[in-house]
């Protein structure tokens, strides 16, 4: 049975506006309504808008969440690290970068206290990797945290705009059992990548999934509406045997209708990769 689990915060309406982001006032919410939804887990935001008030920042609210975990069977084992959105790791100055790198372990070693055993690294948007100096840093600071990683038992799951064979090329510099790719389905289908070279480049390092639908060089629309080849990527997941996590982020339903929405997006995709287990099997 696959494990499915949703974004933080897209269980309530967003606030102020903001999304993805952390939900700072209702974030609680989201462990009681999360099995209405038929979820098995969360993913976890940390960024700065919320972060003053995210549980991790103490053990007080870790043993929150673990208690709310624990009552409705809602598990929380992946977080996006947002905040490298805001502080990214690449165009920083050296006593930047070094701040970074004491905040990831810092943030790596909450995780392992909140039972959370894998983090994102988005390298998208402002954080994106434009050029060879660049993919320097980051690989740079990637190697700086991997030791923190393995002590805290964290995997580090980079999600990055690079096409395919120049991620493939950046895994290679960070060839360590806790690097993998969180590969965002959406995000692919707006840049206009195919499935088929993601999948044949670095297929065997993917060891997340991100189920959402954009329009080619456009925003997130609803699945089915956009350029996601959802039936090619499940195909080629059920060919790789794979077993890790599927992440929601589709686009948001009309405030306060969220969870029947995601009920209905989950009986979608629930039939799609069952669909593709039995054309491979």
């Amino acid at each position: 049975m696959p494990f499915f689990a949703i974004m933080l915060g897209r269980l309530v309406p967003p606030e102020e506006g903001r999304f993805p982001s952390f939900p700072r006032r209702a974030w609680r919410n989201e462990f009681s309504l999360a099995p209405e939804a038929g979820l098995n887990g969360i993913e976890w935001i940390f960024d700065t808008y919320g972060e003053d008030v995210n549980p991790l920042v103490n053990n007080a609210g870790i043993t929150e969440m673990l208690s709310l975990s624990q009552q409705t069977g809602i598990t929380v084992r992946s977080l996006c690290a947002n905040y490298l959105m805001d502080q990214p790791f690449s165009r920083t100055s050296e006593l930047q970068r070094q701040v970074l790198i004491e905040k990831m372990h810092w943030l790596l070693s909450r995780c392992k206290l909140a039972g959370i055993r894998r983090v994102v690294i988005p390298l998208l948007d402002r954080s994106c990797i434009q050029n060879t100096d660049e993919e320097e840093q980051v690989v740079s600071i990637v190697q700086s945290i991997l030791p923190a990683a393995e002590v805290n038992e964290v995997e580090l799951h980079l999600e990055t705009s690079l096409a395919a064979e120049a991620f493939a090329d950046l895994l290679e510099r960070c060839e360590h059992p806790p690097v993998r790719v969180n590969y965002d389905s959406g995000n692919s289908a707006s840049l206009g990548y195919t499935v088929s070279d993601e999948f044949a480049a670095y297929g065997s390092r993917i060891g997340s999934v991100r189920i959402k639908d954009r329009k080619l060089g456009g925003g997130t629309v609803p699945l089915g509406t956009g350029n996601a080849d959802l039936p090619g990527m499940f195909r080629a997941l059920a060919g790789l045997k794979y077993q890790g996590d599927f992440v929601l982020e589709m686009a948001r339903s009309e405030p306060g209708r969220e969870v029947p929405w995601i009920v209905r997006n989950l009986a979608s995709i629930t039939a799609q990769i069952y669909a593709s287990s039995r054309l491979v099997s």
